[in-house]
């Protein structure tokens, strides 16, 4: 008996810290994935309500990678809405867009980014977008081309009040107007047009970067 209970009090000595440490260890991950929850909900909760990366949509990268709008949190973010089939309006706003990001001081570089939206995604696939990046050299760091279906296409258009129609089978209707947003994802400035005089647009934008 006395050797039984002794092999016992050997065996929960034995047994007792093993237990112990698989409970820190549980314990450890638990705890990672609630401050990885309150991580996520202090990001929901930060944003105003006139935020777009409140929007839950997914997008594809001219690299096809897979991001969220929120992921653009942190920096001025300068948005125009374009197909790269297009003849007409595209190119010129293209145009405009190289031109701004030019002309906006170095110094504000890191802090802004430039996305392009495009409104055909069933032909813009990311392969389309990366090739046309390329040829219109704004395929940098700050150059971003993004796409998703036509549902969070059109939600996020009406979210910059552009609008776009199908004419025919090749080219579309659009609105021409390029958008700041700030750090948060709120609208700061939106000026309208091509080939107009994009300084208003540029000093918005440096003030917006400045506040990063």
């Amino acid at each position: 008996m006395r050797k039984a209970m002794k092999i016992i009090r050997m065996l929960l000595c034995i047994g007792l810290p093993v237990f112990f440490f698989s409970c820190q260890s549980n314990n450890q991950e638990e705890k990672k994935e609630q401050e990885q929850a309150l991580k996520e909900a202090k990001i929901s909760t930060d944003l105003s309500d006139l935020s777009i990366y409140n929007l839950p949509s997914t997008w594809q990268t001219q690299d096809n990678k897979e991001i969220e709008l929120k992921d653009l949190k942190g920096q001025a973010v300068v948005v125009v809405m374009i197909y790269t089939s297009c003849q007409a309006a595209c190119p010129r706003l293209v145009a405009d867009m190289r031109h701004i990001e030019k002309t906006v001081q170095a110094k504000y570089k890191d802090k802004v980014k430039y996305v392009l939206v495009s409104i055909d995604p069933e032909v813009d696939t990311p392969e389309r977008l990366k090739t046309f990046a390329k040829e219109n050299e704004m395929d940098g760091p700050q150059w971003l081309f993004l796409r998703s279906n036509e549902d969070n296409t059109r939600e996020f258009a009406a979210t910059l009040a552009v609008n776009y129609k199908k004419i025919s089978p090749i080219d579309f209707s659009h609105s021409n107007i390029i958008s700041l947003f700030n750090e948060e994802g709120e609208l700061v400035y939106q000026q309208e047009g091509l080939g107009v005089d994009y300084s208003p647009t540029i000093k918005a934008i440096e003030e917006t970067a400045e506040k990063i």
